[in-house]
């Protein structure tokens, strides 16, 4: 069946990621400030890598140009610094804050691919853009509320992830979608074992048991999201993400006692909205450059 027959499962699977993708930030939350955000960011990463041991083959087949090689490796740097700074802000800020303000990368995404891939941006993506980022201020609102370190850190989390799919969209038209995910995986575990070691604690058993729970969940969100794709439009699927941000206002409600913020849940709606119209444009210029002109479609 193509795409747009099947919205129904696409939904379901997006849906399904979100909760994956909530329970992530809920077990690096539980895991506390013990650790060093760098080091479990090491260990959450060299976890993945091993899981994702049985894709090497593939990797020992690739021959990639200097170009290829280069892009490769400051993804991996770029999604290091990302990853820590994460980690950092989980353990330091409500779910709800990090889940929504996650939801800028798409827009770093976007301006970015119009500085440098020479992309255009139109009025009615600037516009958005803006939106997104008045969502931003409705989440932070400065000057009404105290902006810590971690809300600082999540805010460079999201221009790095943003800065990673970016590079990510043309290492995988070259590369392979698996090829990437292990290149990823093991070069975010590269660059950050110096600096973890630098400040080594040893982990305990129970926090080990929560990287690899970590580990299983972040790669089964992605198996998800790579189904909900191949099942239905991104249009369709993308609104569904907003979910994401219902479940962590939920979980940090029930969970870790966290009171329920209006003003996040709105700034997080205005960004997904934005995001949204971003891609159902993206989604609407890639028809209108595919459909063949009226008379060919007579022949």
């Amino acid at each position: 069946m193509s795409n747009a027959n099947r919205p129904a499962t696409g939904i379901i699977w997006m849906a399904v990621t979100g909760v994956l993708f909530v329970a992530v930030t809920a077990l690096v939350k539980t895991l506390g400030t013990r650790l060093p955000a760098v080091e479990a960011s090491f260990l959450r990463y060299a976890i993945g890598t091993i899981l994702l041991l049985p894709i090497v083959p593939r990797l020992l087949r690739l021959r990639p140009s200097r170009r290829l090689a280069g892009l490769f490796l400051m993804r991996g740097a770029i999604h290091a610094v990302g990853v820590g700074l994460w980690f950092f802000a989980m353990a330091r800020i409500p779910l709800a804050d990090v889940t929504a303000m996650n939801y800028l990368s798409p827009i770093v995404v976007t301006v970015g691919a119009a500085l440098f891939l020479g992309e255009k941006l139109a009025i009615r993506r600037m516009m958005a853009i803006v939106v997104a980022l008045l969502g931003a201020f409705i989440i932070l609102r400065p000057g009404f509320r105290e902006i810590g370190p971690g809300h600082i850190a999540m805010l460079a989390t999201a221009t790095a992830f943003g800065a990673s799919y970016l590079t990510a969209k043309h290492l995988t038209d070259e590369s392979g979608p698996e090829v990437v995910v292990l290149l990823l995986s093991a070069l975010v575990t590269l660059f950050l074992a110096p600096v973890a070691a630098a400040n080594w604690v040893t982990p305990s058993l129970h926090e080990l048991g929560l990287l690899l729970l970590v580990a299983l969940c972040a790669t089964a969100a992605h198996y998800a999201m790579s189904l909900a794709f191949a099942a239905a439009p991104v249009t369709v699927t993308q609104p569904v993400t907003f979910l994401q941000l219902v479940w962590a206002v939920l979980l940090g409600w029930l969970v870790f006692d966290e009171g329920v913020d209006p003003f996040v849940v709105l700034g997080g709606a205005v960004i997904i909205a934005a995001v949204s119209f971003i891609t159902w444009r993206e989604s609407v210029l890639k028809r209108r450059a595919y459909t063949p002109p009226s008379p060919a479609t007579k022949t």
